[in-house]
């Protein structure tokens, strides 16, 4: 059983316990409800109107054991050796069990491939994982073998010494050529499956991004993550009224035809864990992504 301390401060003044654990401890406000329920979080009642200054005390239970079973699953492999891999992730792939995907998952199948050769700091349901894609978001990511590697690539994820380019179709037409965002990104307050612009629980959030084409009500971009935030781009391009091709959950009213966001991890460059040698990767865009681009690139007569 885990306890954790949380205190309420004057932005907190007003809320439902409920809603203030949910908001805190990132789970939904039903998770949280039933943590109080169980008597898990101190002696108060979940409609509780927080004041400034209270102090919530939380038990959290150790999460459920759960086999994940390895599953031979091609994997698009650009890079392997002792330490690291990295997977051209296919769109539509989950990377790690959970709620509603147990299995199929991109850890399954690098368990079938790896074997125990696996980093294991992230826990029995994400071996290896430095960093994580969303399921509808293609491309390159990087896999730890062992705690070294791990160390390494999260420490250069969190000093932001790693390069991480996506490419993206965002709806209407960016003002600048280049250009960055800088709004802060944290857990929106009713739906807590979405993130949101907020300067509320919210952590830093930049990104850099390069128009590569323009087309009549859509433009072809690069994004380059200055941070990592839980998803960054398909936020930010929201924020600014321009969200992703096929991203519904943020906004984007015209799919051209998709279901989940037109965004790809295009490149990635690192520092190796082991020889300190700068490792630089690049993938194709995939099939759905050239479709929409043909699809564009008709309409002005390319």
């Amino acid at each position: 059983m885990n306890k954790t301390r949380l205190t309420a401060d004057i932005c907190d003044e007003g809320k439902r316990l409920d809603v203030f654990v949910a908001e805190k401890l990132e789970i939904t406000r039903n998770a949280a409800a039933a943590l109080i329920e169980g008597g898990g979080v101190s002696a108060l009642k979940k409609n509780y109107k927080l004041r400034n200054g209270d102090v919530v005390e939380v038990e959290i239970p150790e999460p459920k054991a759960i086999d994940v079973v390895p599953q031979n699953i091609p994997l698009d492999i650009v890079y392997e050796d002792e330490d690291l891999l990295v997977i051209n992730k296919a769109r539509g792939m989950v990377v790690h069990p959970a709620a509603g995907n147990w299995d199929g998952t991109l850890v399954n199948a690098l368990m079938y491939h790896c074997g125990a050769e696996l980093s294991g700091i992230n826990g029995v349901l994400r071996p290896g994982i430095v960093h994580r894609l969303d399921k509808d978001t293609s491309g390159l990511m990087l896999v730890a073998k062992n705690d070294l590697a791990h160390n390494s690539l999260a420490e250069q994820i969190k000093e932001h010494t790693v390069r991480r380019e996506y490419h993206t179709v965002v709806i209407g037409n960016l003002r600048d050529d280049t250009g960055t965002i800088s709004a802060p990104i944290g857990r929106h307050r009713t739906d807590r499956k979405k993130m949101t612009v907020t300067e509320m629980n919210s952590k830093e959030a930049v990104t850099h991004y390069t128009v590569l084409e323009r087309y009549p009500g859509f433009t072809y971009a690069s994004c380059v993550l200055e941070t990592g935030r839980t998803h960054q781009i398909r936020v930010h391009m929201s924020h600014t009224g321009h969200p992703v091709v096929g991203d519904a959950v943020y906004g984007a009213r015209d799919k051209l035809g998709l279901e989940g966001q037109c965004l790809h991890s295009k490149n990635v460059t690192f520092i190796h864990p082991r020889t300190n040698e700068e490792m630089y990767f690049e993938s194709d865009l995939p099939g759905y992504f050239e479709e929409i681009l043909r699809k564009l690139r008709a309409r002005q007569g390319f």
